[in-house]
């Protein structure tokens, strides 16, 4: 990743803030052994009009991508464990007002990158699924989020 200042990080960080969402999503697969895998994004928009602070950030962090939207807005997407717990972990001491839902994709993300590659247990998907619902009630929801059940349903487990 880039060099960085204290102040860009904050900047970045109140942007997150104001214009941004964290995700951890589980995403259904054909493929492989496992009919699922998890996600974790960090995700930032801004008008079109004005996408050069995205690509700034794309460009310090040397990670992720920028795409224009259909509705006039364009947003920089950071995908994957590792590179979500880094930004995480030099974002969070600047984070406000989404700090709960940054401590449980940090949380999430650490945890699947040091799992990468190995089985996760019952007692992990289960934590797995409490860092989503962290992260789901503490989001300004504009439609239903599944709830505890359903996720664990989706990872073939009973509640």
């Amino acid at each position: 990743m880039g060099s960085r200042s204290k102040t860009d990080l904050a900047y970045i960080a109140g942007f997150l803030d104001g214009d941004g969402s964290l995700m951890l999503q589980i995403k259904k697969r054909k493929d492989g052994k496992l009919k699922y895998r998890f996600m974790c994004t960090i995700c930032l928009y801004q008008d079109s009009r004005h996408e050069e602070t995205l690509f700034w950030m794309q460009k310090l962090f040397k990670v992720g991508y920028v795409s224009r939207r259909g509705d006039g807005i364009t947003e920089l997407r950071i995908n994957g464990y590792k590179q979500v717990e880094k930004i995480l972990s030099l974002l969070l001491p600047f984070i406000r007002l989404k700090k709960i839902q940054a401590v449980a994709l940090l949380k999430a993300s650490k945890f699947l990158s040091e799992k990468a590659g190995s089985a996760l247990t019952e007692k992990h998907l289960r934590f797995l699924v409490d860092c989503i619902i962290e992260i789901q009630k503490n989001n300004y929801a504009t439609r239903k989020k599944k709830t505890r059940d359903e996720l664990l349903k989706v990872l073939g487990l009973t509640p």
